[in-house]
């Protein structure tokens, strides 16, 4: 049998494990952003997200994934960078709940980093119950099951040895590789995944129906909408952020999901006080 179509089929065959979470009775509003890739060299992205975090008026904020451009591991928190970061996400959670979840990028964000930042782990997928509502959460990538090559590269990625094997080279080392893959054209794509291809429909919907849900919110693919997978289904996309690499004169991209007990809106960043 062809090694691709078993592993393919090994990806239909179970539904990952997930994580619920339920909001407060006494929440009003619940904010999705993803796709942050925030970096050194994207200060105005740094800036609208740190204004968001502190000045939104929901309850609490929810990361799908992508917060980091990469991140080769948690000793990177005592650099410069990582320590703006922590001081940000912790002075946001002693106000709301923040909630994140790794994704194709920052896969290697684990648990000395959250407790440092006092964030919620949110582990791929999550079951969100709201107001009634039960919304099942995930980065998207995983979902992305025609891009065969990018499953094989993700199922090596997110093997414990390949995570061991990696944390243990020192951190210039990784850096070093990390930023050849920032550089590279070709091992971004690799690394992201083919960006003509979008989660699987079917999948998609299979895993709402294994957790009674009706709605799906997720990143990954840069393809910001709401639309229907299938009758009685739903997803909503969320927006990548940009505020630096865009031409002259455009607005850029950053956009948040936010989720009443009206519905889902989608609104602009907070731009502070």
């Amino acid at each position: 049998m062809n090694p691709r179509a078993d592993a393919r089929h090994e990806d239909r065959a179970t539904m990952p494990r997930y994580f619920q979470v339920a909001a407060h009775e006494r929440w009003r509003r619940i904010d999705f952003i993803s796709d942050l890739h925030l970096a050194e060299d994207m200060p105005r992205t740094f800036a609208a997200w740190e204004r968001h975090l502190l000045d939104t008026p929901a309850d609490a904020v929810y990361i799908l994934g992508d917060l980091f451009e990469v991140w080769v591991g948690d000793d990177a928190r005592h650099r410069a960078f990582g320590r703006r970061c922590i001081d940000v996400l912790s002075e946001a959670a002693s106000h709301r709940t923040i909630g994140i979840m790794v994704g194709n990028r920052d896969f290697l964000l684990g648990g000395a980093m959250l407790r440092d930042c006092g964030a919620l782990a949110l582990p791929d997928p999550t079951l969100l119950v709201a107001w009634g509502q039960r919304i099942l959460l995930t980065h998207g990538d995983a979902l992305c099951l025609a891009d065969e090559p990018y499953q094989a590269f993700r199922r090596e990625v997110r093997s414990p040895r390949w995570q061991r094997e990696f944390l243990a080279r020192p951190l210039a080392e990784r850096q070093r590789i990390a930023a050849d893959l920032r550089a590279a054209s070709a091992s971004r794509r690799r690394f992201d995944g083919d960006p003509d291809l979008d989660v699987d429909p079917a999948e998609a919907v299979r895993w709402l129906h294994l957790q009674g849900a009706a709605e799906m919110v997720h990143g990954h693919t840069h393809r910001p909408g709401s639309g229907t997978l299938a009758p009685g289904y739903r997803r909503h996309v969320l927006s990548d952020w940009d505020l630096d690499r865009v031409d002259p004169g455009a607005a850029g991209r950053a956009e948040v999901l936010r989720l009443t007990r009206d519905g889902f809106a989608r609104v602009p960043p907070s731009r502070g006080r």
